[in-house]
């Protein structure tokens, strides 16, 4: 969480019913504990867990619901779905790109047409229905059919042939993934030093505990674990150098040529 905070987003934690109940129990202790996330008020937690699977629309009904919670109670521009092996790799400042805008958020949740619906009782009976009901839908709807950028904003590599799941990536990735100019990368060992390396050099964090470089969050300069929080301060971002990646790969996804050709037809 530390790495993925910021004033100015708001976060949703949902954790799988079969996850044991320590794991509950601490992931509460920890949300209450940090006085950054008393003062912000910005990180909530599902209080009713659902099982989550590949089955079926369990995952998919998860993820709806959490859009509708945020929905009803906080304004916020894009809505993005991260599992617990996601890490990020720019800070907060100038990174608020994602998959599903507010608008087409809004779209899934209140269906003003029946495809949603529709297509989300088709669901009941397809495996790993996540990976493909908001492309279809946003697809096959006349409103957002044209707003499609082909791209997950996401370094993940396949084992060939590939498997269900991506490969564990690791310190030799490191360079790989820095490149890619990505934002996000998937997935880690909870304890490789790739991720001590990624809060060294990307994200300038000084300990797992600690928060993002950015604006709203201050060093002292004679006690370098002191954090400094100021209200007037939540809105001013001072991107990191990782914004002039994300900037090079959205600039080459958003290009007339690329993204004419990759849209939804």
């Amino acid at each position: 969480m530390p790495a993925l905070c910021h004033p100015a987003n708001n976060y949703l934690i949902h954790i799988d019913s079969d996850a044991p109940k320590t794991e509950h129990e601490e992931m509460i202790e920890f949300v209450s504990g940090q006085p950054v996330f008393t003062q912000l008020g910005n990180v909530w937690i599902v209080g009713k867990h659902n099982l989550v699977t590949y089955r079926g629309p369990t995952m998919l009904a998860t993820t709806l619901h959490a859009m509708s919670m945020l929905l009803r109670t906080c304004n916020w521009d894009w809505f993005i779905n991260l599992s617990a092996s996601n890490y990020p790799l720019v800070t907060q400042d100038g990174s608020a790109w994602t998959i599903l805008s507010r608008s087409f958020a809004e779209y899934c949740v209140v269906g003003w047409d029946n495809l949603p619906r529709a297509l989300l009782l088709y669901c009941t009976n397809v495996v790993s229905s996540p990976e493909g009901y908001f492309q279809t839908l946003i697809c096959n709807s006349e409103d957002y059919k044209n707003t499609t950028v082909n791209h997950d904003l996401r370094y993940i590599t396949w084992d060939t042939p590939p498997k269900q799941h991506p490969r564990t990536l690791g310190i030799k990735d490191y360079k790989k993934i820095v490149m890619s100019n990505r934002p996000f990368a998937r997935k880690f060992e909870q304890d490789d030093p790739a991720l001590d390396k990624i809060d060294r050099e990307l994200l300038q964090r000084h300990g797992r505990s600690h928060f993002s470089y950015g604006g709203w969050y201050l060093k002292s300069d004679k006690m370098q674990e002191c954090v400094l929080l100021h209200g007037e301060r939540y809105d001013q971002l001072k991107p990191g150098r990782g914004s002039r990646r994300l900037r090079a790969l959205l600039t080459k996804n958003l290009s007339g040529v690329n993204f004419s050709r990759r849209r939804c037809r």
